[in-house]
């Protein structure tokens, strides 16, 4: 029983910070009559008060906001893209931000572009390294075998999640040095609405660490494995 309460208890930690992001975003999604425009049309309104040149807004798949700096563009959801919502506005904002941070050639945008790539590869080295373990099983014909391809891949998995937590001062500031007071100072929220686009903006900073920890539910079924050794 205890094992299990355990269990139960590191599944929610893992998964816990992502269903409150997304609890956050649904939360705030009703159609506000007041807002004047939507996510997209704020965000190119932004682009152009900051004279940031040759970024294009585009709709991408549910889920899936963020600034592309190979483009360079900002791609926003389909209900934050076309909706007048404050999370709309509050995300399109956060993603203006990291177009902000890209177009003055900000320290702190270098950490995505230098530690996002390195954590992907370590969770692909991961799920490679696990999938294959049965492969090194039949092999060596040995539990070793099956259990140091098992043990590299939870650990490089376990990397790849730390390696997102290094980009949180990149998402830090673009919802808290750069959007908030944006949409604050701008007047393009009302002041009973701070909370709400303050919480908003913090789930926002916290989207690429929260689906770090959810990626580890995929090393999960392996740790019977590792147990049983």
């Amino acid at each position: 029983m205890a094992v299990l309460l355990l269990l139960l208890l590191i599944a929610t930690l893992i998964v816990g910070p992502q269903l409150w992001i997304r609890w956050i975003f649904l939360r705030y999604s009703a159609e506000l009559p007041d807002i004047p425009g939507t996510g997209a049309e704020l965000a190119r309104h932004l682009l152009q008060r900051f004279e940031i040149q040759g970024v294009v807004v585009e709709e991408t798949d549910p889920q899936r906001d963020h600034f592309d700096a190979s483009t360079p563009a900002i791609r926003l959801s389909p209900r934050n893209y076309h909706d007048r919502s404050l999370t709309a506005i509050a995300v399109a904002t956060h993603e203006l931000g990291h177009a902000i941070q890209w177009h003055r050639k900000e320290a702190v945008f270098r950490l995505r572009q230098r530690y996002i790539p390195l954590a992907l590869k370590f969770q692909r080295a991961g799920i490679l390294m696990l999938s294959l373990s049965p492969v090194f099983g039949l092999l060596t014909r040995s539990p070793t075998g099956v259990l140091l391809p098992v043990v590299g891949g939870v650990l490089a998995a376990l990397c790849g999640a730390a390696t997102y937590l290094i980009v949180l001062p990149e998402e830090w500031d673009a919802s808290f040095n750069k959007a908030m007071p944006i949409l604050v100072d701008g007047d393009y929220i009302g002041e009973q609405q701070h909370h709400a686009v303050k919480s908003i903006l913090r789930a926002a900073a916290l989207t690429y660490a929260a689906g770090a920890l959810a990626s580890l539910l995929q090393v999960w079924r392996w740790l019977p494995l590792l147990l049983r050794r």
